[in-house]
């Protein structure tokens, strides 16, 4: 029987998590580390998760920190059927750890750099926000070719990959005000999995956190006060 405790934020990191318990029917506690007030550095968390960041999972005594890490482990440990996930050593299980990868070391860092640079950053960059935007929205038009000729980027089924794919292309038109309409395969299956009742509790995760009307109001400001400083060119 699953005893896992989710520490989570209302991020699109934090929904890759969030949507894969619910999508496997998994009980759960959930406990809010506000990353607006640092949390996520203070002692006890790092006990948990030692990077300082969200999400992390506690199943029992065992700790699994690292979005990545959370997703293989819940698929292998409590998706035997695959509802989610294929079978190791099957084609469509490295099609499936493919798409995985890619989001990790594509999607989610270079996205994650044109939140930070848009958004969060100290200093304004204009190099570093073209960069990062237009990486991103390269990144975009890779899943939308790949979205062209399979309904799911793993193949017929609906799987971690799309979920953690998803939970970053979603949050684009918040984030960072981008239009996905100019990949119409891409925007498909995006309305497609949004429509799912799991997807929809994930997003909705954590209780506390920030609900749509106040994340999108803290994110207009926070690129609005970046369009307002100087350029600088240090990055």
């Amino acid at each position: 029987m699953a005893d896992i405790t989710l520490y989570t934020f209302s991020t699109p990191n934090g929904t890759k998590a969030s949507i894969i318990l619910e999508e496997l029917c998994l009980p759960y506690k959930t406990v809010l580390v506000n990353i607006a007030k640092n949390e996520q550095k203070q002692d006890w968390y790092l006990k948990i998760n030692p990077n300082g960041a969200i999400p992390a999972i506690l199943d029992g005594n065992r700790r699994v920190f690292e979005s990545g890490a959370i997703i293989l482990y819940l698929a292998q440990k409590y998706d035997a059927e695959g509802k989610i996930s294929y079978a190791p050593g099957t084609p469509e299980y490295t099609e499936q750890l493919s798409w995985l990868m890619f989001h990790m070391g594509g999607v989610g860092p270079m996205q994650g750099q044109a939140h930070y640079f848009c958004i969060f950053s100290n200093v304004k960059s204009e190099y570093a926000i073209e960069r990062y935007l237009n990486e991103t929205k390269r990144l975009y038009s890779i899943l939308d070719s790949r979205l062209k000729e399979s309904p799911y980027l793993a193949g017929d089924k609906y799987t971690i990959a799309d979920i953690a794919n998803f939970s970053f292309v979603h949050a684009a038109s918040a984030f960072l005000e981008i239009d996905i309409s100019e990949w119409p395969a891409l925007k498909r299956w995006v309305e497609r999995i949004g429509q799912r009742e799991a997807v929809k509790k994930g997003l909705a995760v954590p209780a506390g956190g920030m609900g749509p009307e106040v994340a999108a109001e803290f994110l207009r400001k926070g690129r609005e006060r970046i369009n307002a400083m100087a350029n600088t060119d240090r990055y």
